[in-house]
């Protein structure tokens, strides 16, 4: 299985690779939307992207998503949030039937983030840590804090 791990910098990055012990044993590369410094372990299987916010740059990184996922072919993405999943989960489902789990962030305890609320129709599982937000994502899954 190959797995492809889409995530914005700063928390999302961190909660996602808090999973590492899960994904680490599956051949896996990142997605990140800067251009920052990273740890050796992610050195070599990482792309940068455009930094979109809700922007024009949202089309771009829909190409972005198209070209790496064409050129990687992975079985599964993974994300913690946040925007850039969007445009890999359209794009992944759409064009390449690329599975699509969704992790929403242990920061949200009340209401779902705006990536989630997309995701509840994109991604074909979707997990939160909260209980409270059952009511906002019937079909996720609660499974308590996983980070």
């Amino acid at each position: 299985m190959k797995i492809c791990i889409v995530s914005s910098c700063g928390g999302h990055l961190t909660e996602v690779r808090c999973l590492r012990s899960v994904y680490g044993v599956y051949e896996h590369f990142y997605v990140i939307n800067q251009d920052i410094v990273v740890p050796e372990d992610m050195r070599k299987r990482t792309y940068f992207i455009c930094h979109a916010e809700r922007d024009w740059k949202v089309l771009l990184n829909l190409w972005e998503a198209w070209f790496i996922l064409k050129k990687e072919k992975p079985d599964l993405i993974l994300s913690t949030g946040a925007g850039p999943l969007v445009p890999f989960a359209v794009m992944g489902r759409l064009f390449f039937g690329t599975k699509v789990v969704f992790i929403e962030s242990i920061t949200r305890i009340k209401a779902p983030s705006l990536t989630g609320r997309i995701m509840r129709y994109l991604a074909h599982d979707v997990f939160f840590q909260w209980h409270q937000l059952r009511k906002f994502l019937p079909k996720g899954k609660y499974l308590g804090q996983l980070i």
